[in-house]
């Protein structure tokens, strides 16, 4: 199957059998590489990496699979090049597009990345805004399916918390591309956009996925993973806080919601960063305004043999290169 050219924008672009092959090349690229058998395809291919939010797994993975395919990378900040401030992403998009292969972009809107893919003349991929997560989905598809040894279909998952932004929204729809059985467990005012809900529905009308979404924590009964991520950001006012928290604290990841999934071998997930502990600024702040010393997950399960988060970290290279050879090479 050719992906060469297409842009990597959000899940409900591709098909389920593309989203396969996306995985099944990670598998093999991964191999490779463990077994220093890998073949860079990308030699002399030319890389900008354009950043408006920092980033720690996102610009490191798509570094090293670069560098392990061949190709060079340059990379961009809200400091370091014009896009929004001097230059429309329209105009940024037609002198990069002249200058590079491809293009990684990573920021708040959805619509600037889509307006870069609009205007590119190489493939353009999304490293996150407010509305998808694409790469980090995929690369959690692969996690799910190396961790479990299982057929995609035969595997059940919930996102426990606020899913009405990126990760919640990719983890439905990669899970719906896939035939799982996904779960989305949050309270109602939290749960996904309405038409991502009906995109994922359409989609399971196809490949026989099982979706539900519920307020009810029962919702992870038999459940192989539990996801969640981060419940707020430190640039929202205290109010918002306040209000998440009340929302969410029932919500936490914590040993007795691992346990009430009846799994032995339930497994924890995370795209990090995480506020386990008060061992960051930020955790600090969030001990010294709320008293709380974690938040969406607890320390325990972080630390637990359960928490396959670093392997999921390192998977993140792995799957972003599968974006690169399949759509550059």
């Amino acid at each position: 199957m050719s992906l060469h050219g297409r842009h990597f924008l959000k899940e409900i672009d591709f098909t389920p059998a593309e989203w396969h092959h996306l995985l099944d090349l990670t598998t093999e690229l991964k191999a490779a590489r463990k077994a220093g058998t890998e073949v860079p395809r990308l030699g002399g291919a030319n890389i900008a990496l354009i950043f408006e939010k920092t980033s720690t797994r996102t610009r490191s993975a798509f570094e090293v699979a670069a560098h392990h395919q061949g190709a060079h990378v340059t990379q961009m900040d809200g400091n370091s090049s014009q896009l929004g401030h001097k230059e429309s992403p329209a105009d940024t998009a037609r002198v990069l597009s002249r200058l590079f292969d491809g293009i990684q972009y990573r920021g708040a809107k959805q619509s600037t990345v889509e307006t870069i893919a609009k205007y590119s003349s190489v493939p353009v991929w999304n490293g996150l805004t407010d509305e998808w997560h694409p790469t980090q989905s995929l690369c959690d598809m692969f996690t799910m399916r190396e961790s479990s040894g299982k057929d995609d279909h035969d595997i059940s998952f919930a996102y426990v918390g606020d899913a009405r932004f990126n990760v919640g929204c990719s983890l439905l729809i990669g899970g719906a591309l896939l035939g799982m059985d996904v779960r989305i467990v949050a309270p109602k005012k939290l749960l996904p956009p309405d038409s991502v809900i009906a995109s994922a529905m359409q989609i399971a009308g196809e490949t026989g996925a099982r979706i539900t979404l519920t307020d009810e924590l029962d919702g992870v009964v038999g459940c192989d993973f539990l996801h969640t991520d981060i419940w707020v950001s430190m640039g929202e006012q205290e109010s918002v806080w306040t209000e998440r928290i009340l929302l969410l604290k029932d919500y936490q990841v914590n040993t007795a919601l691992m346990e009430r999934t009846g799994v032995d071998e339930v497994k924890f997930m995370h795209c990090l960063p995480a506020y386990h502990n008060r061992e960051t600024s930020v955790g600090e702040q969030v001990f010294s305004r709320f008293g709380l010393p974690e938040l969406e997950v607890t320390d325990e399960v972080f630390e637990s043999d359960a928490s396959i988060v670093f392997d999921q970290a390192e998977n993140r290279m792995h799957s972003i290169k599968a974006i690169l050879v399949s759509t550059l090479s």
